[in-house]
């Protein structure tokens, strides 16, 4: 690190669980965020702000004014821009020292397993349960760590599936891919502004942690967050032996 870096990232420096080297290795670091809206907004700007040195967007929408309400690093000048874009300039107006890819595409296949295999660390900021399904199986064929999160209405939710741990349950351990599970889409069923605020920063600080080495993560845990009374609840979730998409993996110590 330079002077300057030195000077940028200060504060993490002065924390004894990152230091030096916990910095150099966020800065060596790439993640990869898939979703630039309301949880890959916040999640984007503070791994941008905290050093992570290379981020991936992926995204194949556009900014509308409905987004405004609530994802954060875009704004009415920029609707009509694809998001991804507009995410990029946010992110590099706060950390020009940054590189930042934006994919405005949908990805899926070997496409998505070819930028996960890429990644140190995969952020899961989507809204539609196949495309969850389909990040997590790239994840655990490619033995990286998933930071997952969901808000709707006042609920929001936070896990880490980090599949390296031969005791770590996956996404699909959790919500198998035939359970039947239903799509709830904002647009139909609203969701308050602030909670995709706290769960984005949530899954940047779990990604964060896991990159540097510190802290304990969410694997093996569901957080469950309620807003209406702010009330945290925390579910353990065990791996499924039986998984069709992890019970084969290989384990894997980094």
């Amino acid at each position: 690190m330079n002077d300057h870096q030195l000077l940028r990232y200060s504060r993490h420096i002065l924390l004894d669980d990152i230091g030096i080297d916990g910095q150099q290795r966020l800065l060596d670091a790439h993640a990869l965020v898939i979703g630039a809206g309301g949880l890959g907004s916040p999640a984007a700007l503070y791994l941008a702000s905290g050093g992570i040195g290379h981020i991936t967007l992926v995204d194949d929408d556009e900014v509308d004014l409905t987004n405004l309400q609530r994802q954060v690093m875009h704004t009415s000048e920029r609707v009509g821009q694809p998001k991804v874009e507009s995410g990029r300039a946010a992110m590099l107006a706060i950390n020009p020292e940054i590189d930042v890819t934006a994919l405005r595409e949908r990805v899926a296949g070997e496409r998505l397993r070819e930028l996960v295999r890429s990644a140190t660390v995969v952020l899961d900021c989507t809204d539609n349960f196949a495309t969850r399904h389909a990040i997590n199986r790239a994840c655990v064929e490619e033995g990286k760590p998933l930071v997952s999160g969901a808000v709707i209405r006042f609920d929001g939710q936070l896990a880490v599936f980090d599949t390296r741990r031969p005791e770590a349950p996956c996404y699909a351990c959790l919500f198998p891919e035939d359970s039947g599970f239903e799509d709830v889409a904002c647009s139909t069923m609203g969701v308050f502004a602030p909670l995709v605020g706290v769960v984005g920063a949530m899954q940047a600080a779990e990604a964060m942690k896991l990159v540097a080495g510190i802290g304990e993560p969410l694997a093996g845990r569901l957080l469950l967050l309620d807003g209406r009374a702010m009330d945290w609840n925390t579910v353990r979730v065990a791996r499924n032996p039986a998984c069709p998409v992890c019970a084969n993996r290989a384990i894997t110590h980094e």
